[in-house]
């Protein structure tokens, strides 16, 4: 009896241990880590608001509002930042893990550029040689710890700027961001809320975002 108890236990141990090794995840993903990352942030001043952001993975599941709300931004005091064009090392921006998604096919994303105001939406294709990138795992030395890790770009930020500019970026935390692609987005006709808030916005820009613009204008150049 003791012996067949202990053959249990060491089968489950193996299947445990061979579930690790092929990098599944609990939802069945063939990932390397639990889930990937979907951020956005805007340009300083530059508010935006999303209304949804969706997730097809290569296996054509569609992950509805895997983000919305709220884009990450900076409001400088005194009118001291500067939105013209995009960050050398862009962050993570604000957003949500992804769970149960595998690799991205491409990400819809419909937003309100309350900036100006104006509702675009966009189609961010993920390219097979980024997903690819996003599967290799490199030797990499973190700052924060002083650390040698294998680090893995597990994560997307997406980067919305009025004029309806979706600019996207794949990194991981202690690896630098490589570029997916630049996306100009087209004007939802319907307007904001898929047309059922009567030409209502979410909200007008703080008041800090709106003596911005006011004062200097929105540089629709620069992105």
């Amino acid at each position: 009896m003791a012996i067949n108890k202990f053959k249990a236990v060491l089968g489950f141990v193996l299947v445990l241990l061979i579930s690790g090794c092929s990098g599944t995840n609990s939802y069945g993903a063939q990932l390397p880590y639990d889930s990937w990352r979907l951020g956005f942030f805007a340009p300083n001043y530059m508010e935006v608001w999303i209304e949804t952001a969706d997730v097809v993975d290569i296996n054509d599941r569609w992950f509805k509002r895997a983000m919305s709300g709220v884009a990450a931004i900076r409001t400088p005091p005194n009118l001291k930042g500067n939105p013209r064009g995009w960050p050398k090392r862009p962050g993570a921006g604000k957003g949500k893990q992804v769970p149960g998604a595998d690799l991205p096919r491409f990400i819809y994303v419909r937003w309100q550029s309350l900036a100006e105001p104006q509702t675009y939406q966009a189609y961010i294709e993920i390219p097979e040689t980024i997903r690819e990138v996003m599967l290799k795992g490199e030797r990499a030395f973190c700052k924060a710890d002083g650390k040698w890790i294998t680090g893995y770009r597990e994560a997307i930020t997406v980067g919305l700027a009025p004029g309806g500019v979706a600019k996207t970026w794949v990194h991981g935390g202690c690896l630098d961001a490589i570029e997916v692609s630049r996306v100009q987005g087209k004007v939802v006709k319907k307007g904001p809320f898929d047309g059922n808030s009567a030409g209502k916005y979410y909200r007008p820009p703080n008041p800090a975002s709106q003596a911005y613009i006011d004062k200097f204008g929105i540089p629709y150049d620069s992105w």
